[in-house]
């Protein structure tokens, strides 16, 4: 994600480069530093959108709206603006309605068949996360031909369409962009998916393996903590625990992990699994496994961790009593 100028000696141009280089390698402090000198030269919209992904990544929710909007304000055709703010307002604000609203803008005024799918895949997740199937698939029906200058896209339209729920026209994109991208997670996540889906459990464990050893060499997110940090939180996250829950964990070894090990995925274990219960016997857990990568994984900036980490242990505890 960089702001795109033709002008390539323009020294505010590069320091917003230099800004999203910040964020790719998780220094949002040396990131925040490169927009605010920006804003200092002038108020541009590409300063404003840098700002607001700096400070949702540092989970202020509220600050990174505003900026977003500023961002819009200044030029409200900026699409790479409206989708951020859409998808802030998805994750985790859940405004489903407002969020779709600026992504049927991003749609409206996408200068490329790549700018308009990026935007309509966004709205079928926003339309899934709602629960409204049957919008997510007319939405999908909208998307651009092509062809696009992101090969990513093809993938991320596979993905789409396995989210719905049509293994036909999800598997050849997503068989595709593991054929040619074999250092990519998510590809190989969603391979494993689609051949549990169609129940080739061997296949399946191969690709989920493939995926958990990709995602052990990726960099982490922007947010991502020093173990002792995430221990912290997570100590905070057994607080808000359910006296359910908060009852079958009492004595319980809790084991903290960077991802699930390639024994259990062998076994059946999802390799984005958040939380594993195991040893369970008579409403009580004995051992707990909670995976470091795969909670920051799905959080959206520090400070989402602890509810991530609450929700993972609530569900897997849970699911895991209800079996027994």
């Amino acid at each position: 994600m960089q702001y795109d100028d033709d002008t390539p000696d323009d020294p505010v141009a590069d320091q917003l480069d230099a800004g999203w280089e910040r964020v790719a390698e998780g220094d949002l402090e040396g990131a925040l530093a490169a927009a605010l000198g920006c804003l200092e030269v002038a108020e541009m919209p590409e300063a404003h959108n840098l700002l607001g992904y700096v400070r949702a990544a540092q989970g202020d929710v509220e600050a990174a709206l505003r900026h977003y909007k500023k961002a819009i304000a200044l030029d409200e055709f900026f699409t790479e603006a409206l989708l951020n703010a859409a998808e802030l307002l998805m994750h985790p604000l859940h405004q489903i309605d407002e969020a779709c609203r600026l992504i049927d803008l991003a749609i409206e005024h996408a200068e490329s068949p790549d700018a308009a799918a990026d935007a309509v895949l966004l709205k079928v997740e926003a339309l899934l996360q709602g629960g409204d199937h049957e919008r997510a698939v007319k939405a999908l029906k909208k998307l651009p031909e092509g062809p696009f200058e992101n090969p990513e896209l093809e993938f991320l339209v596979g993905r789409a369409y396995f989210e719905v729920g049509d293994l036909d026209a999800a598997g050849g994109r997503i068989q595709a962009a593991a054929r040619d991208n074999q250092v990519n997670p998510e590809v190989f996540y969603y391979l494993g998916l689609w051949m549990d889906a169609k129940e080739d459990r061997a296949g399946a464990t191969v690709a989920f393996l493939q995926s958990r050893d990709l995602d052990g060499s990726s960099p982490p997110p922007p947010w991502s903590t020093t173990r002792p940090i995430f221990e912290r939180r997570l100590r905070g996250a057994m607080k808000k625990l359910t006296p359910r829950v908060s009852a079958a964990l009492e004595g319980t070894l809790v084991v903290v992990a960077n991802l699930p090990g390639r024994e259990v995925i062998a076994e059946g274990v999802d390799p984005r699994l958040c939380a594993l219960a195991d040893d369970v016997h008579e409403g009580k857990v004995g051992r707990l496994f909670v995976y470091q990568r795969n909670c920051e994984r799905m959080g959206s900036s520090a400070e989402s961790i602890e509810d991530i980490c609450a929700e993972a242990i609530e569900r897997e505890v849970n699911a895991a009593l209800d079996a027994t």
